[in-house]
């Protein structure tokens, strides 16, 4: 009679002792939990899990821009009687002449909002220009012609809508910007505004609302006739 024998096992002294894990050196694995740790706080403070951590990726505005250098002081004797607010939009487009604008061009819309001032330069008002009656009851003015100030853009209301680029010209913005380019465009906006102010006529509001307002005065000093003549 056959009897089955369990397979023997290997004996105690053969049995082998399991190997201990090897540790990861403290100079690798403080790196790695520092990283961890990191990333965990940008996560909850992109996430505005806790209102009270800082922003991590909030930005701040520093001015650390110089003072203002007073070069010039002007005493002005004009009386701004008129003042024309403009909005346009530019198109200034630069195109290459045997390339496609694809490849080298520069496209821009800018929008521009500005003020163009009218005004009498009453300092230019001659001694003869001004008569009194001998009963100080009337007055004659004679006044130069209104003038035109330079267009003030508006920067608030003044910005870049659109700009477009050739691939040429995003390499070479790539390297070196042209703060040029931007004086351009402002440039052609000041200057369709000036001519905007003049082909609305504001001159002659002006020159209107100042012999209205000069004829007022002089009555409110004691004159009954007040004559102004322009030119």
């Amino acid at each position: 009679m056959f009897r089955l024998r369990r397979p023997e096992g290997p004996s105690p002294s053969q049995r082998r002792e399991p190997r201990e894990r090897r540790r990861v050196p403290w100079y690798i694995s403080l790196p790695i939990t520092l990283a961890a740790i990191a990333a965990v706080f940008l996560a909850a403070a992109g996430l505005h899990l806790f209102p009270n951590l800082p922003d991590p990726f909030g930005e701040k505005t520093v001015d650390r821009s110089g003072p203002a250098v007073l070069k010039s002081i002007q005493d002005m004797s004009r009386y701004n009687a008129a003042t024309g607010n403009s909005q346009i939009v530019v198109d200034l487009d630069q195109e290459a002449t045997f390339l496609p604008s694809a490849l080298l061009g520069h496209r821009t819309l800018y929008v521009a909002s500005g003020t163009v001032e009218s005004y009498v330069d009453l300092g230019k008002v001659a001694s003869s220009g001004v008569t009194v009656s001998a009963d100080r009851r009337s007055a004659t003015l004679v006044l130069p012609h209104a003038q035109l100030a330079q267009a003030a853009l508006d920067p608030k209301g003044s910005y870049v809508y659109t700009e477009q680029r050739g691939l040429f010209d995003r390499i070479g913005d790539f390297f070196s910007s042209d703060p040029g380019d931007q004086q351009k465009v402002q440039v052609v906006a000041a200057q369709r505004i000036q001519n905007a102010a003049q082909a609305a006529g504001l001159t002659a509001r002006a020159e209107q609302n100042t012999t209205t307002a000069l004829q007022d005065l002089l009555k409110a000093l004691g004159f009954t006739t007040v004559t102004v003549r322009i030119g």
